[in-house]
């Protein structure tokens, strides 16, 4: 069953975090998993959060959404959004009727 991981990410440093963009979706896909939204406009219907820069990502199931979130490949990228923006990532398992 497919899984999600979710973030929401305030960018303090947009030339350091340009490195990130550039070089995650290589590590993405390289555990199954592709963007389904990247920092695209937001409205917000209900309730009071407001995202900053809102990222969905789908993978096949939570099992490669925990190894690209372990794998050594994205330490060194998890490295530089930390010094360069503040996350909330969460990641969820679909649904299957």
């Amino acid at each position: 069953m497919a899984a999600y991981l979710i973030a929401d990410v305030n960018v303090t440093d947009q030339e350091g975090y340009a490195e990130y963009r550039a070089r995650v979706p290589a590590v993405i896909a390289a555990h199954g998993g592709r963007h389904l939204a990247r920092g695209g406009a937001t409205t917000v219907l209900e309730g009071d959060w407001l995202p900053n820069r809102l990222v969905i990502l789908e993978f096949p199931d939570m099992e490669h959404v925990l190894a690209f979130s372990n794998c050594p490949d994205y330490e060194p990228l998890r490295a530089i959004r930390e010094r360069c923006a503040t996350s909330r990532l969460l990641a969820v398992e679909g649904y299957s009727p």
